[in-house]
């Protein structure tokens, strides 16, 4: 009889590790978090710093009781970029508990009931910051205006204002001052929803040239780290393409039938978490389709339904909830577009 484990193909390691490429994705972030503190004040900073502290002890926590050894997990940099992730995704003026909140609940049902790294289905960063934004609505629905530079005391003086001395039972629109506002994309929702058009929504000064005044320009940045991943081998072009590809054909489609109701590709491109979650989070190897054909399906259901939810659900951006609804999808996507093998009845 022969032995089936010589029937398996040798592999040859390319001497990549988990550290070394959640290393690269840290890196590549840096160009937008700068650009976004430049813009937006320190708040961001501070969200990514609570992020990865929280993130490090609940991890811990969760490693002692399923009995696994804390420094294989601690130091491969997973949890350091689900942290960042997460952090990136909501506003600078979170709560600090708000913060500690959703990095439990994404790393204790999105990652370690699965069983833990490689296992889990859903992205733990998005699946985090879903569970927030439904259960605290008001104070993740409240960002930071633009300004000129990192100079703005003022802004500092807001963001720990709203992240640590805000009365939990104080989150209402009325405590809010004039250093915050809607994101550009809730914005252009909630005025389309009054009857205003496009043309006259982008007169406001909240806007730039594409999309939301400083936001377009951390978009940019972040596509430049993004396009590095690639060129570093991290990740693969097929899903970035094929998300920014489907929103922009989808967004040019309908600004084509009615640019008075539609706002442009470029808009929807440039504003909200489009192209980070393009690049950084959609790209997770473990909850993303694995396949070249996989990855490009994968891909545009996400373009989709950012698109879909953005113009005609609840919720301004919906990132997140395309990226999870896709992530349900992947089995059944890489069932169904596995390369042929050859010597496979």
């Amino acid at each position: 009889m022969i032995n089936q484990q010589l029937l398996t193909s040798p592999h040859r390691h390319d001497g990549s590790s988990v550290r070394t490429k959640m290393l690269w994705v840290c890196v590549s972030l840096i160009p937008g978090i700068a650009c976004y503190t430049w813009f937006f004040g320190p708040g961001i900073l501070i969200q990514c710093l609570l992020a990865i502290v929280f993130a490090l002890l609940v991890e811990s926590v969760l490693l002692k009781i399923r009995k696994q050894k804390l420094s294989v997990f601690l130091l491969d940099g997973s949890v350091y970029v689900t942290a960042i992730l997460f952090a990136l995704m909501i506003s600078p003026f979170t709560p600090w508990w708000i913060n500690f909140i959703g990095i439990c609940f994404g790393l204790v049902f999105a990652k370690h009931l699965y069983g833990g790294l490689g296992n889990n289905i859903f992205n733990p960063a998005a699946t985090a910051y879903v569970f927030i934004l439904l259960c605290f609505p008001v104070a993740m629905n409240q960002w930071p205006s633009a300004i000129d530079g990192p100079s703005q005391e003022t802004s500092i003086k807001n963001s720990f204002k709203y992240i640590f001395l805000m009365p939990h039972d104080s989150y209402s629109e009325n405590n809010y001052d004039s250093t915050s506002s809607a994101t550009p994309l809730a914005d252009m929702q909630n005025r389309l929803a009054a009857m205003e058009m496009v043309n006259e929504i982008r007169t406001s000064s909240q806007y730039g040239n594409y999309a939301g005044k400083g936001w377009e320009w951390v978009s940019i940045f972040y596509l430049l780290g993004g396009i590095g991943l690639i060129a570093l081998g991290v990740i693969s072009w097929h899903i970035p393409v094929a998300i920014l590809g489907s929103v922009f054909a989808f967004s040019l489609i309908f600004n084509m039938y009615d640019t008075n109701l539609y706002p442009s590709s470029l808009f929807h491109i440039l504003s909200g978490g489009c192209i980070l979650a393009a690049f950084f989070v959609a790209t997770d190897p473990v909850t993303a389709s694995a396949t070249p054909i996989g990855k490009l399906i994968y891909g545009t259901i996400i373009g989709g339904l950012i698109y879909a939810i953005r113009s005609w659900g609840a919720y301004p951006d919906g990132v997140a909830f395309a990226i999870i609804i896709a992530n349900g999808l992947v089995p059944m996507i890489d069932e169904y577009t596995r390369p042929y093998i050859i010597g496979e009845n």
